[in-house]
């Protein structure tokens, strides 16, 4: 029988996700809850979800924090899933999340607007499963209501200061068709990454010589990825592009520095990659 740690903060998602697998049966499942100590009213959040872990007959685990109502959402989430490790470890188990397809959306919107690029829409997490990621808000409200299920609603959660929020809400006002896009464009760009890395297996990053010809051959993308790799994510997207048009391009003999952090020496066949920090 697996066991899992299930994330339960009380809210309408984390209590429909608890409720699936406790009716799928075969899951040996611990609850675990983190009050972050952000609202003053939190403790109310920590005894609903501690006596659902009861009625259901399941194991409990919580933890308080004492963050204050100026903690940032990535404070607030680093103490989670540090938590939720912890637990993790201890029933030797996995974490799991109730993220749904509204979130993911705005997670893909988060990390864009901070300049992640494509890699923003192929968040991914291995050691954490989500397993309402096709279902939307709606979807999970319904669940809730046709099982005549409580929750308690957090107030932050109506918060436009928090950036997630105000992205959240941006997601209500998209067609039904469009958010299915989007989350299809997500899994592509997921098997995409998982692609890339693959063909990465076969570059150690860092220092070494490399044949010019297989960067011609690669399709420019491709090319881009693999030399993101090799210099381990130290230059920008423009200094990648022009290191790759010398590896194409320049002549045997010549050299080029980058970022103060990379130089390329060019052969006839090859080039070779050193670090200066």
């Amino acid at each position: 029988m697996a066991r899992y740690v299930v994330a339960v903060s009380g809210g309408v998602d984390s209590v429909v996700l608890l409720d699936m697998m406790v009716q799928v049966g075969d899951n040996d499942i611990v609850v675990a809850h983190v009050d972050h100590g952000i609202r003053a009213d939190s403790a109310a959040d920590e005894r609903f979800v501690a006596a659902l872990a009861h009625r259901y007959g399941l194991i409990y685990e919580s933890c308080r924090y004492e963050l204050g109502p100026k903690a940032s959402e990535e404070a607030a989430r680093k103490v989670r899933y540090r938590f939720l490790r912890q637990v993790a470890k201890k029933y030797d188990a996995r974490i799991v999340t109730a993220h749904h397809r509204d979130d993911v959306i705005a997670t893909m919107a988060i990390n864009i607007s901070r300049g992640t690029g494509w890699r923003g829409l192929a968040t991914h997490g291995s050691d954490v499963a989500r397993p309402l990621l096709a279902l939307s808000k709606e979807q999970l409200y319904r669940y809730a209501l046709h099982h005549q299920l409580e929750w308690s609603e957090d107030s932050t959660n109506r918060d436009h200061r928090y950036l997630r929020n105000r992205l959240r809400a941006g997601v209500l006002d998209l067609s039904e068709s469009n958010v299915a896009q989007l989350a299809q464009l997500r899994l592509r760009q997921i098997e995409i990454k998982a692609a890339i890395d693959r063909e990465l297996s076969d570059y150690q990053s860092g220092p070494g010589e490399y044949r010019r010809h297989s960067f011609i051959m690669m399709p420019q993308p491709v090319a881009v990825e693999v030399i993101r790799h090799l210099t381990q994510a130290k230059l920008t997207r423009p200094q990648m592009e022009r290191l790759l048009l010398a590896i194409k391009t320049a002549r045997p003999g010549s050299q080029l520095e980058l970022g103060g952090q990379i130089r390329i020496s060019i052969s006839t066949r090859n080039f070779s990659l050193s670090l200066l920090k």
